[in-house]
């Protein structure tokens, strides 16, 4: 079975596979990228494919990971919002469906040293263990006759496969409908400016509107169930979450350029355009702050967003330790619902408001400079004799070693 779209690598898996002597079914997920679909079918079969599955996985894509990423705020390194991370369980849960209802063998994907080989094949592992995996860019006979992509444009001659005739951009793209990334060639310098014409998620901030768009996410135990703009109101998973990708495209906002350390060991420099779960964070995390209880948001930022962030990153989501966070993650959501009101322009999103009349935590009354109702100043006296203690005690030790506090 192979994986991914039939672009040059695929297709000349494809036919060496089938030279080899395996019979293949093609496997493409729809998580929301742009593609002539009926193009990758007839193009498949017509190099030799036994079969072309095409499975539209948007929604499980949107309700069973995404949501789960805005739920606990998902995110690695404090950038990198894991739009491909987060896409790759849910492509190798239907490659693995695909597999079995089709009598296969073995499953095959074209990754090189990406940490994405380590994605796929941890979950091969753990959803069907008994799959052997066919990972050509690993086997010594397939990297001595294909050292690059002159010999695959080689092959291609020699074997009649179509390849498309244009110049090939100078990166590579991976695109759902989190994000699209970009990586490799010219983006290999670190300090290399990405050109104007890379970005595809997003207008550059240079060229949005200069009147900014105003609308609202309302939220229930953390997932955005419906958007207002306009005047104008959206519900549904799908349809929800592309309208905020739209709202960010539109306003160029979700562009980061950063290095990252790859789980394998190595440094790589990634690009990447992912408008509208960059707005269903931010208004996530602004919501939260009126309802969710400090103490548990912090035990959730300490452990659950850092840990389900890296599994999901090291290709560890079918695994123990995600089923035991993703009910954390369900727990501290269950009173987040709301209402956040926004603006997006330039190249940013602003948070203009927040409302909740379902678990609203906060009180004006209480928190207001203007009455004394319900909290007296006096009663901090005690509060803060008590946190005291320890202090006094320490700074009394520095001062008989000679240390005192003042001179640190």
């Amino acid at each position: 079975m192979s994986k991914g779209r039939v672009c040059l690598d695929t297709s000349t898996i494809l036919v060496w596979l089938i030279n080899e002597g395996y019979t293949v079914v093609c496997f493409l997920a729809d998580v929301g990228q742009e593609e002539d679909w009926a193009a990758v079918e007839k193009k498949a079969l017509s190099l030799g494919a036994e079969r072309m599955i095409i499975d539209n996985l948007q929604e499980e894509f949107v309700e069973k990971v995404i949501h789960r990423a805005i739920q606990c705020n998902a995110i690695y390194e404090d950038r990198y919002l894991l739009g491909t991370s987060l896409a790759r369980p849910i492509i190798a849960k239907a490659q693995v469906k695909a597999a079995i209802e089709n009598n296969c063998d073995y499953v095959s994907h074209g990754c090189t040293r990406s940490n994405d080989q380590v994605r796929f094949e941890l979950a091969f592992a753990a959803l069907r263990p008994s799959l052997k995996v066919i990972a050509p860019w690993r086997l010594p006979e397939f990297c001595a006759k294909f050292q690059g992509r002159a010999d695959l444009l080689r092959y291609a001659a020699e074997k009649n496969i179509p390849v498309s005739s244009t110049p090939k951009e100078p990166w590579s793209k991976d695109d759902n409908l989190v994000h699209c990334s970009y990586e490799a060639g010219i983006l290999e310098d670190p300090d290399h400016t990405p050109p104007k014409e890379l970005w595809t998620r997003t207008v550059d901030p240079l060229d949005a509107p200069n009147e900014p768009t105003d609308f609202s996410i309302h939220f229930e135990a953390g997932i955005p169930v419906k958007v207002v703009l306009g005047g104008q109101e959206t519900t549904g998973s799908v349809a929800v979450f592309k309208l905020l990708n739209k709202i960010g495209h539109d306003n160029g906002v979700g562009r980061i350029d950063i290095v990252e350390n790859r789980f394998i060991g190595l440094k790589s420099r990634g690009c990447y355009d992912t408008p509208g779960l960059t707005i269903a964070r931010l208004a996530h995390l602004d919501l939260e702050g009126l309802v969710l209880d400090g103490r548990v948001r912090e035990l959730r930022d300490q452990f659950v967003t850092h840990s389900w962030s890296r599994l999901l990153y090291n290709g560890l989501y079918f695994s123990p330790e995600r089923e035991f966070l993703d009910n954390s993650i369900v727990f501290s959501s269950k009173n987040t619902t709301g209402v956040v009101r926004l603006r997006a322009y330039k190249g940013n999103v602003y948070v203009l408001g927040r409302s909740s009349t379902a678990s609203n935590l906060y009180s004006e009354e209480a928190a207001s400079m203007d009455s004394l109702e319900g909290f007296s100043p006096q009663d901090t006296t005690g509060f803060i004799a008590i946190q005291a203690i320890r202090l006094k005690k320490y700074g009394e030790q520095r001062d008989k070693e000679g240390n005192p506090l003042t001179h640190s």
